[in-house]
């Protein structure tokens, strides 16, 4: 709501043109009084959205909240991909270096696909219309988020929310006063976090060539997306094919809904994948080094680095996929017989 309030507050500014969009973002900080201050309300806010986005998804993973309802998961996924394409969108308004030379790179994967770029683009490049379809986009999605956020509450609600102890209701507490209470220490936390980030800026979560005007004549020495995506860009880096590179890239996100098919297994195998705490603990530090690897500049040992993570990434989660697969086969096998 935060994001979406200040939002509409940046649009009474911004101008969607590509000549006037850097200059727009600047009169705001420089000369509206606190716009400096909305414009990183803003900015910043969406690093804090996809912080506790990641660690959400960390926690439904470690607890295995998948198992219980699939569609709280699927809703979930689907809030992951509207909120990355958002992201994605906004990052390019501001039209500066690497706004521009990051759009080029990614609407450049879809090359492959005829006629997709110049949909998408208004041209065979990132040009004006882009930046205003980007921007009418990156204004109206939030809303269909939204939509999404509601279903994703009312499906968590059908069960209630999981817990290290698994989904039982003999475990529930009431709401009013301990959840609340904790709830609200978190919030203020968290405001406090965020509040100290904005005015004092003690870390940069953006890049310094985003500072300097989009120019198609001058590539930054190294193109570098904001820290959320470093893990998918990782991979993308590492693949020398672009068209296997796209394909690693979308599946990287997509495989997760591999995770709402495990309700169909056995209680064996279920047990299984609950208790395997290692595993989920080796994925959480290979998207830690995938995140410092999609940073560097694209050199050998980082390259191969990068494959080796990727490979094992694919494999963790192929891990499910053959297990669901083993069980489908016996299954059929048992009722063939």
């Amino acid at each position: 709501m935060l994001q979406i309030f200040t939002g509409i507050f940046l649009c009474l500014y911004y101008c969607s043109d590509i000549n006037s969009a850097y200059f727009s973002i600047f009169f705001l900080i420089r000369e509206v009084y606190y716009g400096w201050s909305l414009r990183y309300f803003h900015s910043n806010g969406a690093s804090f959205v996809f912080l506790f986005l990641f660690i959400h998804i960390g926690r439904a993973i470690f607890y295995g909240s998948y198992f219980y309802n699939s569609n709280t998961w699927f809703s979930g996924i689907i809030l992951l991909l509207l909120l990355m394409a958002i992201a994605f969108m906004g990052y390019v308004l501001p039209f500066g270096q690497m706004s521009f030379w990051g759009a080029t790179v990614i609407t450049n994967l879809l090359s492959p696909i005829p006629s997709v770029v110049e949909w998408i683009c208004g041209g065979y490049c990132v040009h004006n219309p882009t930046l205003k379809r980007f921007f009418i986009f990156h204004f109206l999605l939030p809303f269909v988020l939204l939509i999404f956020i509601i279903i994703h509450i009312f499906y968590l609600h059908l069960y209630s929310s999981n817990n290290p102890l698994k989904l039982n209701i003999n475990n529930k507490i009431s709401f009013f006063p301990f959840i609340l209470y904790k709830d609200l220490f978190t919030l203020f936390l968290i405001l406090f976090i965020y509040v100290f980030q904005i005015y004092f800026g003690i870390y940069s979560l953006s890049h310094p060539d985003n500072a300097l005007e989009a120019c198609a004549l001058i590539t930054p020495l190294h193109i570098v997306p904001e820290w959320y995506f470093l893990c998918q860009y990782a991979m993308l880096k590492t693949i020398p094919n672009k068209n296997a590179g796209f394909i690693i890239l979308l599946t990287s996100i997509l495989i997760l809904y591999i995770y709402g098919e495990i309700r169909n297994l056995s209680v064996f195998i279920r047990l299984i994948h609950c208790n395997n705490n290692f595993i989920i603990i080796l994925l959480f530090l290979i998207y830690i080094y995938l995140l410092w690897i999609g940073a560097q500049f694209p050199q050998e040992k980082y390259l191969s680095y990068g494959r080796i993570l990727t490979l094992q990434f694919y494999y963790y989660h192929f891990y499910y996929l053959i297990s669901l697969a083993i069980f489908i086969i016996i299954k059929m096998w048992i009722a063939k017989k």
